[in-house]
């Protein structure tokens, strides 16, 4: 899972010359928590249309499907689509129809963060790639039309794949849950996710694990109350079986 991260800095993205046509003029917060707006990188152009520079924006950290009824469904779905297990994201609800329609984003990052339990409790660690190389994590992205007001607002989730057999991720999370991490790419397969296809897509979920990490413990910061975020909002069981 990842649900905390540091993205890019916009010095960091600018300096690495992906190609990106201009970077948003909003800032975004030093962590990255569900609700926050972060900076994504989405295809420019039509799938394979390689000579269009990929966009960056801001996005929601959470998706909101399209189908949601109204501000109130769209914040209580999203609380449940910060992850999309890449194992079914092309035929649950909330993801086939960004899969389908080839939505793939990328959410670049410096580093995220994961619970060790290793002590017999929760230790909040860092993890970053291993040669302080810039990375990504893959992901879905969306747009929702509020109907009630006419706005339309920007969201992604992270795709996961099962990292039980991971030499540090298999090391973090509650001791018998199912060990997950998002698909890490590095900057060579850019490109290739967004433009991906669906076989092309799947094959680099499968690449997931090659990226070198290291991690080690870090203290939690209280998240910035000046960023814009989503109000928590009550779970409801029946929505588990979307996602």
């Amino acid at each position: 899972m990842c649900t905390n991260y540091t993205p890019s800095s916009r010095d960091r993205l600018r300096a690495e010359q992906l190609g990106v046509a201009h970077l948003p003029e909003a800032d975004w917060p030093r962590e990255v928590y569900p609700g926050y707006e972060a900076p994504i990188l989405v295809r420019g152009g039509a799938p394979g249309q390689h000579d269009a520079a990929p966009r960056c924006l801001l996005a929601r950290f959470g998706l909101i499907p399209r189908w949601s009824r109204d501000a109130d469904h769209a914040r209580d779905l999203a609380r449940h689509t910060t992850n999309a297990r890449s194992e079914t994201a092309a035929v649950k609800p909330s993801f086939r129809g960004p899969w389908r329609e080839r939505r793939w984003a990328l959410a670049p990052m410096e580093n995220f963060f994961e619970p060790c339990w290793e002590t017999g409790g929760a230790v909040r660690w860092r993890i970053a790639c291993a040669d302080a190389d810039l990375f990504a994590a893959a992901g879905l992205w969306e747009r929702w039309l509020d109907p009630a007001s006419g706005e339309i607002t920007a969201s992604f989730t992270l795709l996961t794949v099962n990292a039980d057999a991971h030499p540090l991720m298999a090391r973090m999370h509650r001791p018998g849950d199912e060990k997950r991490m998002p698909v890490l790419l590095a900057p060579g397969d850019f490109e290739t996710w967004l433009h991906a296809t669906d076989d092309q897509a799947h094959a680099l979920v499968r690449k997931a694990g090659a990226v070198p990490l290291a991690g080690e413990p870090a203290p939690r910061e209280p998240p910035s109350r000046a960023v814009r975020r989503v109000p928590p909002a009550p779970s409801h069981n029946h929505t588990q079986s979307l996602f």
